[in-house]
Formats: C-alpha cells, structure tokens, sequence
C-alpha cells in the first residue's frame, strides 16, 4: 500500500494547502513552483507506478482524488482572485462533483467500475494543469492575454466533453444487469 507512487500522490495533497496560502497572499513565483512541482508528482506516480509495477487499489483512487484537489482548490482561488472566469472553476469543480457522485453511486449500488481514464479526460487535465502554469507565469511575467483566453476556452469545451463521455459510460454501467 505504502510504496512511492502512492507517496507521490499524498505529498501532491499535502501541497495543496500551501499552495493555496501562497495564492491568497499574491506570492505567484512560489505558487508556480509549487504547483509545478504537484503537477510533476501527477506524471511521475502514474509512470512510476506502472515502471516499478507497484500499481494499487488505493493508488487507482488517491491518484484521481489528487488531481481534482490540486485542480480544484487551484481554480477555485484563481477565479477569486479573478485571474480566470468564474464559469470556468464551476465547470472545473461541477464535471469533478458529477463524476464522484456518479462513482459512489455505482458503489452503493455494488457496481464497482474499473478506473479508466479516457484520452479526451487526459487532455482535459493536460489542458487545466496548462492553463493553471501560464495563469500564474503571467502574473511573474506579463504577456499578452490571447494565449489565455484560447487556453480558458479550449479547457472549458475538453472539460465539458470528457465529462459528457463519463456521464455517458456511468448511465451505460447503471443499465446493466446488477452483479448477484
């Protein structure tokens, strides 16, 4: 249970509320650093986990349970700060809510999906790890806000697409016949 890759996704957690702290107090260099260091535990506990064949039970759950945390909380206060559009945390946290209440459904009703994330799912994290880095790398060097505003866009339609696609198989796993 206790093996690296797992121990990357908990110091990913464990991050997260200094990262918040680093947010509210306007300290964008140290934010981004910390975020990036986060955001590398992301790819490093997955392909470690795979390399080292030391994938887990619990790793297949902290892993994803991680990114949302680190994505959320980074949205969340990016958006009170108001460096992002509020719509976009909403979509970020509501596709995030919709897919988790979905699985604790199918898991009260004893329905127990493999983890399998999509390749729309994986550009959709690719995409709001991307469009957090240049958000912060913006307020330590200031460019133009094009770049920005295409990455908030094209987060928001790969969002809303890889969360119509989990809806999609979670309605498909709710319609088949129940396990005996």
């Amino acid at each position: 249970m206790c093996n690296l890759p797992n121990f990357l996704s908990l110091a990913r957690i464990l991050l997260i509320p200094i990262l918040i702290i680093l947010l509210i107090n306007g300290a964008f260099f140290w934010a981004l650093l910390i975020f990036s260091v986060a955001a590398l535990t992301d790819a490093a506990d997955g392909m470690l986990a795979r390399l080292m064949q030391q994938r887990t039970l619990i790793g297949s759950y902290l892993d994803p349970i991680a990114d949302k945390l680190l994505s959320g909380s980074s949205f969340i206060c990016l958006a009170i700060l108001g460096l992002i559009p509020g719509w976009l945390a909403v979509l970020v946290i509501s596709r995030d809510i919709i897919i988790l209440g979905g699985l604790l459904i199918l898991f009260i009703l004893g329905r127990l999906p493999k983890i399998q994330p999509t390749l729309a799912s994986k550009l959709t994290t690719f995409f709001q790890l991307l469009t957090i880095v240049i958000v912060l790398f913006s307020q330590i060097v200031p460019f133009g806000s094009l770049l920005i505003k295409v990455l908030i866009w094209t987060t928001g339609a790969f969002t809303i697409l890889s969360g119509s696609q989990y809806v999609k198989k979670g309605i498909e796993i709710f319609g088949q016949e129940a396990p005996k």
